[in-house]
């Protein structure tokens, strides 16, 4: 799947790790096709995933958060944060965008 909705920005924070954030506010009706994406993310990076899932200061080695909130006038807010080692990050994102 190539992302239409999601694009993100990186954060490179000098020591190997990355984040990657994409927001969407879109219409309700758009919305299944924005949690479609959110979900090919999602799975793209558990099936490559470098190590365990979960909080860096934890111990994972890659998260992944997501968050819907209403924007107003039938508009939903979808944001989504991947972190991780960053070339694992740069080139699962970059497949996902078509580069």
């Amino acid at each position: 799947m190539q992302l239409q909705y999601l694009i993100f920005d990186a954060c490179d924070d000098g020591e190997g790790t990355g984040s990657w954030e994409a927001m969407a506010s879109v219409r309700a009706d758009v919305l299944p096709i924005v949690m479609d994406e959110v979900r090919a993310v999602e799975a793209a990076a558990q099936t490559d995933a470098p190590g365990p899932r979960g909080a860096l200061d934890d111990g994972g080695v890659w998260d992944l958060d997501i968050q819907t909130l209403p924007d107003g006038d039938g508009r939903v807010s979808v944001t989504i944060t991947l972190t991780g080692p960053w070339d694992w990050g740069e080139a699962l994102i970059g497949r996902l965008s078509g580069l």
